[in-house]
């Protein structure tokens, strides 16, 4: 659930950061959700609590990292990246949770009056980000950081504090988007969702999204996501080979930041 990853990571890039560790965490979370069930005998409600949990705490330590001692996010975000894949791949010797009970598959390909029920599950994240980010003194803050944070911060802005929320939001919705990955696919394995992280960076500025912070809409995102899973449908469905597919995902992504630069410069001269 790419777009569900999207709106994560739309927290983190309004407010002047980026979190390079969402698709590692995918796997992290997704593993430790199944393994929780499966080979714990965890209750199900339980365990999407605790994934849910461990989500969070990931975008908490990206948050201190890069709020609290001032690590470049690229950095933080990166270095935390390889410790969410190494932690996923030890947690079961790099061995796949497979057979989930039915409850958990339903959250991934159950339908609700003939519509997949992952897609209620999508409306709310938006619904509820478009609340935080429009209605909110939160999401003005947030806005304000990422446009100037050193004028934010003499308004009375805790700029901290409000960077730390977007990274902890953004480790939740990722916790999300694994437990539906895990649903759909009825099992866990370390590599699940590797590529979400920067699949939800392109869709986050083709919505018009800024990769300096402070622009952005909840309703762009969700329509670059849907732009994202559409190329990657439409590669799959005209049998283009698997490679070639990341290198024009990734071309994507070099075009989309290309633009997005480009008008920052652009906008700074005028």
């Amino acid at each position: 659930m790419v777009s569900i990853v999207s709106a994560g990571m739309f927290f983190c890039m309004v407010g002047g950061g980026i979190d390079l560790s969402a698709g590692a965490t995918v796997g992290f979370t997704g593993i430790v959700f199944a393994d929780l069930i499966v080979n714990k005998n965890v209750n199900p409600a339980i365990a999407i609590i605790i994934c849910l949990l461990v989500g969070a705490l990931v975008g908490l330590c990206n948050g201190v990292l890069v709020s609290y001692f001032n690590f470049l996010p690229f950095v933080a975000t990166c270095g935390m990246m390889f410790v969410s894949q190494g932690l996923a791949f030890l947690w079961t010797n790099s061995y796949p949770v497979l057979d989930l009970p039915p409850e958990i598959e339903y959250i991934g390909r159950g339908y609700l009056f003939n519509i997949p029920f992952p897609l209620y599950i999508v409306l709310v994240v938006y619904v509820i980000s478009f609340i935080v980010s429009e209605k909110t003194s939160y999401g003005r803050f947030l806005f304000a950081a990422g446009g100037n944070d050193e004028a934010a911060y003499l308004s009375g802005i805790n700029v901290r504090r409000v960077r730390l929320i977007s990274y902890i939001i953004c480790g939740t919705l990722v916790a999300v988007a694994a437990i539906i990955l895990c649903g759909r696919l009825d099992s866990a394995q370390p590599a699940n969702g590797s590529n979400w992280g920067f699949e939800a960076i392109t869709a986050c500025v083709l919505g018009g999204t800024s990769m300096s912070g402070g622009k952005g809409k909840v309703l762009g995102v969700l329509l670059g996501a849907i732009f994202v899973g559409m190329l990657t449908n439409g590669m799959t469905l005209l049998n283009i080979n698997s490679n070639l597919q990341i290198a024009i995902r990734g071309l994507v992504l070099i075009i989309a930041v290309g633009t997005d630069l480009y008008k920052s410069i652009k906008n700074r001269k005028a």
